[in-house]
């Protein structure tokens, strides 16, 4: 691996998260007698974001769609009423940065963001992080998202170092790792709850960054 010239970070899952989403559906479902631990929940999630691809905005249209394959997951079929309560209950919730974000301030190499995301997340990042973000790329305004290669590409000419000098975290393989791997970048991938030991390119924390810097 060369020596790395530029980090790059997806965001939502990576640097930031919703902490009580989760508990949020569990109470849901236990209000209409469906009980299930939470990680149970999680983890299904989890991996139902593996096959959805988030758009630049989302709406009550794409989750009561997600939700669905999150319910039928769990061995529930899904109505419109119980969507209905999931959504209101999930909507608008607070974002969280995660405790291992912290790192960031030991970086010494310029840092960017590329994200399935709006504009709005340019001031959501400083709400959240008092370091600088050279670059931060969002699909909304380049007109193309994760997974598609072009998406990481168009990163790749406006930070101007070479792809295998930049080191790329993010949360999903299918949506992260896979095509920024396959454009040279070295990708690795943050799996904090440790879901997918099979993956050989994986960091458990974002302080483990120090073992490729």
């Amino acid at each position: 691996m060369k020596p790395a010239k530029y980090i790059l970070f997806d965001v939502a899952g990576t640097l930031l998260y919703k902490p009580t989403l989760i508990s949020s559906i569990q109470k849901v479902l236990e209000q209409n007698s469906y009980y299930f631990e939470e990680e149970k929940i999680k983890a299904h999630h989890k991996l139902l974001s593996e096959y959805f691809v988030f758009p630049d905005q989302t709406d009550a249209f794409f989750y009561k769609k997600f939700n669905s394959e999150l319910l039928y997951s769990l061995g529930i079929i899904p109505n419109d009423n119980l969507l209905n309560q999931i959504f209101n209950a999930c909507t608008y919730l607070p974002w969280e940065k995660f405790a291992d974000s912290e790192f960031l301030n030991d970086i010494k190499i310029p840092m960017g963001i590329i994200s399935n995301f709006n504009s709005s997340l340019k001031q959501k990042l400083k709400t959240f992080f008092d370091v600088e973000f050279k670059d931060i790329f969002v699909s909304e305004e380049l007109g193309v998202a994760k997974p598609d290669k072009l998406f990481y590409q168009k990163a790749i000419e406006q930070i101007g170092v070479k792809p295998e000098e930049i080191i790329f975290i993010g949360d999903s393989i299918k949506l992260d790792i896979q095509p920024a791997l396959e454009i040279g970048m070295n990708a690795l991938l943050i799996d904090r709850e440790k879901y997918y030991p099979a993956l050989k390119n994986r960091i458990n924390l974002l302080s483990d960054l120090n073992n490729y810097l």
